[in-house]
């Protein structure tokens, strides 16, 4: 590693060239651009029928009637409440996340079924949306592809945004994202200050390129964000990564004593990819709040995508 003054001017360096807004992406500007680049808005749901439809209305339906998404895909988890049959009510393709690929079994996350969705879809740009979202707009896709669109050196584009926590009827600013705060920063900060620039290291949000999506592993669970990351990092570069603004953003916050389990998948990702020494974590988590119970934490990895091609 360069020394850290040296690391410190090329994330400078790097973020007045890969920092953007959703507005410096117009509809009609990308649309102009667009050329043959195929774009899929993915959506990986569970129990989001209060949200999946103002989403799609709001968020994905007006960047397709100008022509920027090629693809709208839903991918739900086996939803009782009726997320799927909104989504599909409201134009998108949707998928359940355990018919696709059925010879891994049942997908065990988020991240298992976001490697499943790059499989169903054949855009060259994938951009991965929340389906709680309780505040969607255009800007929150346009930031993301915009970048991939306008600029072919561009391979990987995170989402970045505030990130308030509701409290009762309070609304703290700038108190969400805890496990980012409290975890993932430090620890990109010690171990790969490349990364350190970025915003929002576990956003959900983000787009990529195909090629990079189907030549890297995803973690099942909480960890995909950040192996995302740190594989875009080691595979693309730095200069290759990129940062969108998308505003405000509300969505549902678990409790905070279940937030230990995330912080552990991500840290299970982490440690997979930047080589830290002893045993590799078995995936159990101990609740002393429970009676010492120990609960499994879904890190398995689901393989490079093209290398099922390969057998």
């Amino acid at each position: 590693m360069p020394p850290p003054e040296q690391v410190e001017r090329a994330v400078a360096a790097w973020a007045r060239r890969r920092r953007f807004t959703a507005e410096q992406f117009p509809p009609e500007h990308l649309r102009a651009v667009k050329a043959g680049t195929s774009v899929a808005v993915v959506i990986p749901t569970k129990e989001c029928a209060e949200t999946i439809g103002a989403v799609l209305a709001r968020a994905v339906a007006p960047l397709a009637g100008h022509g920027l998404l090629d693809e709208v895909l839903v991918i739900d988890a086996g939803s009782a409440d009726g997320t799927a049959e909104r989504a599909a009510a409201a134009g998108a393709r949707v998928v359940q996340q355990d018919d696709v690929l059925g010879a891994f079994g049942p997908a065990l996350g988020k991240g298992d079924a976001m490697w499943r969705a790059v499989h169903v879809t054949r855009s060259e740009v994938v951009c991965f949306i929340d389906g709680d979202t309780a505040d969607p707009v255009p800007r929150h896709v346009l930031g993301l592809i915009g970048p991939l669109i306008a600029d072919p050196a561009i391979a990987f584009v995170k989402g970045a945004y505030e990130r308030p926590l509701r409290a009762g009827e309070l609304e703290l600013a700038h108190e969400g994202g805890r496990v980012t705060e409290l975890m993932a920063r430090p620890l990109l900060n010690l171990h790969e200050p490349r990364l350190a620039g970025f915003a929002q290291p576990l956003a959900g949000e983000f787009a990529a390129r195909r090629r990079l999506l189907e030549s890297i592993r995803f973690p099942v669970g909480y960890g995909v964000e950040i192996a995302v990351l740190i594989d875009a990092l080691a595979l693309c570069g730095l200069d290759a990564l990129a940062e969108s603004h998308l505003g405000t953003r509300r969505n549902r916050h678990q409790p905070l004593r279940f937030l230990g389990e995330m912080a552990y998948a991500v840290l299970a990702a982490a440690e997979r990819r930047l080589g830290w020494p002893g045993p590799a974590p078995d995936g159990r988590y101990l609740r002393p709040w429970q009676d010492f119970t120990a609960t499994e934490v879904p890190i398995a990895e689901r393989p490079a995508l093209r290398s099922l091609e390969d057998r």
